[in-house]
């Protein structure tokens, strides 16, 4: 009777066990649905964050950039202080353009970030194109503290800014734009006074050493073959077109490199590089150095701590996940890092 009452009460005891197991199992299967639904709303939420993030940004993006173009078609047969009040506030516009697109990179697919950036490259060629045909040229002029442009390399040093054997460019009355062309073998320097924010052109140099201090408004590269070029801080875009066996320093908001060939570029960009039908092109982070560097960042609205240099779009080369044949990072051991002897 004893040995029976016990196996009833073992029976009891495995019974309550099985019901605290299934209890358990049920409340961790419960516990698991209710984990399971809060990730799915979550993740929903998150979706719908990020698609209300695109879609406001696409929205501005084009209403701003619409307002830009509005701007320049309104040049056409405008006086000529017009033309410069709306030159000057598309450039204001199209740079806030570019800093919304940066701002807005930790959400953007890879697409719609190409896209957009496509879309600011064709609204900055307008802008140029639009500047070009309403502002006269400038007519340049070389000063004549400069040796002929047949001396050799080896006949003139590296001089810093205040070196008045170097050749300098007159700087544009009418403020529209200054530079240096069709050169040769030379050393050619330009002051941070001589440059004044003005738009830089460089081009048909061939076998030069160019220092530009200060920081331009933009700089134009075109035709450059066995060049050294270092320049200050850019305030916005850097254009660089044929260019070859070349050695660029550069810091600015935007650069776009194009018809480009055996070019190292040591580069400091808050947005990405663009090249396009380059081959050829290697990166590194800008390492050129002078008085009132940090200064010339500061005046350029250009963030010293930001440099995405490696970040660089082939337009020739869409491939997801497979890297561009058409540029590389130059590695660190190769580096150049003394620019002055």
């Amino acid at each position: 009777m004893e040995a029976a009452d016990e196996a009833v009460q073992a029976d009891e005891l495995e019974s309550r066990n099985d019901t605290l197991t299934m209890k358990e199992r049920l409340l961790k299967r419960q516990k698991a649905r209710l984990e399971d639904a809060e990730r799915r709303k979550e993740a929903k939420e998150n979706h719908s964050v990020a698609k209300e993030s695109v879609d406001y940004f696409f929205n501005t993006f084009n209403g701003e950039r619409a307002a830009v173009e509005e701007l320049l078609c309104g040049c056409l047969g405008a006086d000529q202080k017009a033309v410069a009040e709306r030159l000057e506030e598309a450039t204001s516009k199209t740079v806030q353009l570019q800093k919304l697109l940066n701002d807005s990179m930790v959400f953007l697919t890879t697409y719609d970030q190409r896209k957009a950036q496509v879309a600011l490259q064709k609204l900055q060629t307008y802008l140029n194109e639009t500047r070009e045909q309403a502002v006269p040229k400038k007519k340049f002029g070389f000063r004549g503290r400069t040796k002929a442009s047949t001396a050799t390399m080896e006949d003139t040093a590296v001089s810093p800014p205040a070196d008045h054997n170097a050749v300098q460019v007159e700087g544009d009355p009418a403020g529209a734009q200054c530079g240096l062309s069709n050169k040769s073998d030379m050393v050619l320097v330009m002051t941070a006074e001589e440059i004044q924010k003005e738009d830089v052109l460089l081009s048909h140099l061939s076998n030069c050493k160019v220092r530009l201090y200060g920081t331009p408004s933009t700089l134009h590269l075109k035709h450059i073959d066995r060049c050294e070029i270092l320049c200050g801080p850019v305030s916005t875009s850097v254009f660089v077109d044929h260019c070859e066996r070349s050695t660029l320093a550069l810091a600015c908001q935007q650069l776009r490199t194009h018809n480009t060939e055996n070019t190292c570029i040591y580069l400091h960009v808050t947005s990405r590089a663009i090249v396009e039908d380059c081959h050829g092109v290697s990166f590194a982070p800008y390492s050129w150095a002078y008085p009132n560097l940090d200064e010339d960042f500061h005046l350029a609205g250009l963030d010293p701590k930001q440099n995405n240099w490696e970040q660089v779009d082939d337009f020739n080369w869409l491939a997801a996940g497979t890297p561009s044949p058409n540029w590389t990072v130059i590695p660190e051991g190769d580096r150049k890092t003394t620019w002055d002897p």
